[in-house]
């Protein structure tokens, strides 16, 4: 009997939530936190700022003060002493040899669940009311955007108790912070991800998990933190996530509250602003921006290819954000108009048809054939060709001649021996050549066949399923991301590099997209792969 069996008679049981610490390491432990991150006391930035306290935070850092001027202090000791580090288990990653490829995904469900129990107190875990699936490796955390692929595959698996749990997980955060954000973290809140719960209230309702019209509520208030400030936006300013632009129409950009270091990458994120040469503030506030999107990192986002210190995110009006804004927008009319708000859903129509009108108008590269992400402070189209350019398809506003070349050049583009490519550059960064990430096939398969694309739609997700196999079949596991090219002795499907942390395993939105490709492929051979054959 699997763990979702097991709470299916308490699914809607509203479990008692923590108060949440809602300071920031950074905030809570000032120049102890500062002090560990610089001197590198743990290979993985994220690794302290995950940490929870062996006692009261004012404590400790009390104690850091009296001690650290004393003769013989370490630092390292005293870390250890006091906080309790998180441990990850990298022997649950692997795979029975009996096992397909299929039955390894939904046995791990269960090892990527985890329980609102679970939160240790005073650390830097926001408290969720129900359990949820962690991405896997250093990402111990509910991840925005990740959660929408994962459940993909949840839903294939047999998982509706699961997949319950998540949505009222998505709809507190909602409720208690006015968004989804990046993870439940404390040093995440001043963030969200790419704007999916639109379409995880969609798959909710297809399933037969929970009626779409029971989260327009949070629908509309994550609309609203999108948008916030919009309506003041002079020609040509920006504010937050909002750009009106010259002809007095509104497009957004990823935006993160704060302009520091990111706590989860602070010495990283240091040592790339003395690279630049603008203000550090600047720098640290496009690098957040940068994580917000979920490419972290990607030459989609800087000045120079090949220097992360380059990095201009918020001068960037992405074709993928905007995409799901327009579909957040037209979830929200639809909704409204079922419930009998004709006037909210006349708004919303209206909204999305100036998001549609302005998407063509800035975005469409009549020249590229393909949507592409505009620089609002440059006032220029951006030329390197992402897979983002699929998403206007994957929302369903555009237009029949535009699917059609869109389709032409992804293929002339981005189709790679391993499925779709992230983008056509090479930067060393993860979010770039030759890596290929589960969300992306996702989004171009299901979006070309939307608009009748079959074959090529067919082919990426082919490409991609002998590509998971084929690491899986070797090396009896699934990871983050992939390289889309043969390896010298001809091995396809080996994992990912670049980034700013090594290869993960686990890994939940590949499993998900993954699953749904299995199921909707039968007869394709990655069904019938097991672990550690090769």
């Amino acid at each position: 009997m699997s763990a979702d069996d097991r709470v299916a008679s308490r699914e809607d049981t509203v479990a008692h939530v923590a108060p949440a610490d809602t300071l920031t390491p950074a905030d809570r432990y000032q120049e102890l936190f500062v002090d560990v991150q610089m001197s590198r006391v743990f290979d993985d930035s994220k690794t302290f700022v995950d940490c929870a306290p062996r006692q009261t935070p004012e404590r400790i850092l009390a104690a850091y003060r009296a001690e650290r001027a004393q003769p013989g202090f370490e630092l390292r000791t005293f870390v250890h002493a006091h906080f309790r580090e998180e441990a990850v288990t990298a022997s649950h990653y692997v795979s029975d040899p009996q096992q397909t490829l299929r039955e390894h995904i939904d046995g791990l469900w269960d090892v990527l669940t985890r329980e609102p129990a679970g939160h240790p107190p005073r650390s830097s875990l926001l408290p969720l009311p129900k359990r949820y699936v962690v991405p896997g490796g250093r990402f111990r955390e509910l991840y925005y955007w990740d959660s929408y692929f994962t459940m993909l595959g949840l839903a294939e698996s047999g998982r509706p108790q699961l997949l319950r749990q998540m949505a009222d997980n998505f709809a507190y955060l909602i409720d208690t912070y006015g968004h989804v954000p990046n993870g439940n973290r404390s040093y995440y809140l001043s963030r969200s991800q790419p704007p999916v719960f639109a379409l995880m209230v969609e798959l909710f309702e297809r399933k037969g998990v929970r009626r779409a019209l029971d989260y327009l509520p949070q629908l509309r208030r994550e609309h609203a933190y999108w948008m916030d400030g919009a309506d003041g936006l002079r020609r040509g300013e920006a504010r937050r996530h909002c750009v009106r632009l010259d002809d007095g129409s509104v497009l957004n950009r990823y935006w993160d509250e704060r302009d520091t270091p990111r706590e989860e990458s602070h010495l990283e994120d240091v040592m790339t602003a003395r690279r630049a040469k603008r203000p550090a503030h600047e720098v640290y506030r496009d690098l957040r921006a940068g994580a917000a999107s979920g490419w972290d990192f990607s030459s989609r986002w800087l000045g120079d290819a090949r220097e992360l210190a380059s990095i201009r995110t918020t001068a960037l009006l992405p074709v993928d954000l905007n995409s799901f804004l327009h579909g957040l927008e037209t979830r929200i009319a639809t909704l409204s108009e079922r419930c009998g708000d004709t006037a909210t859903a006349t708004d919303f129509r209206r909204r999305a048809d100036a998001r549609r009108d302005a998407l063509t108008r800035w975005l469409w590269d009549e020249a590229a054939g393909a949507f592409v992400d505009y620089d609002w402070q440059l006032d220029r189209r951006r030329e390197n060709l992402s897979a983002a350019c699929a998403a206007p398809l994957f929302a369903g506003f555009a237009g029949a001649a535009q699917a059609a070349r869109s389709a032409q050049a992804i293929r002339a583009r981005l189709l790679q021996e391993g499925g779709l490519a992230t983008s056509e550059r090479d930067s060393g960064e993860q979010w770039d050549q030759p890596n290929g990430w589960a969300p992306l096939q996702w989004l171009a398969i299901d979006g070309l066949r939307r608009y009748g694309e079959t074959s090529l739609a067919d082919d990426i997700a082919a490409r991609w399923l002998k590509t998971v196999s084929s690491l899986y079949e070797r090396e009896s596991k699934l990871v983050e991301k992939y390289t889309l090219r043969h390896a010298p002795d001809g091995a396809r499907g080996g994992g990912g590099g670049g980034g700013e942390y090594p290869l993960q395993d686990g890994f939940g939105w590949t499993n998900g997209v993954t699953r749904k490709l299995l199921h909707e492929d039968p007869a394709h051979a990655a069904n019938r792969s097991r672990a550690g054959t090769r």
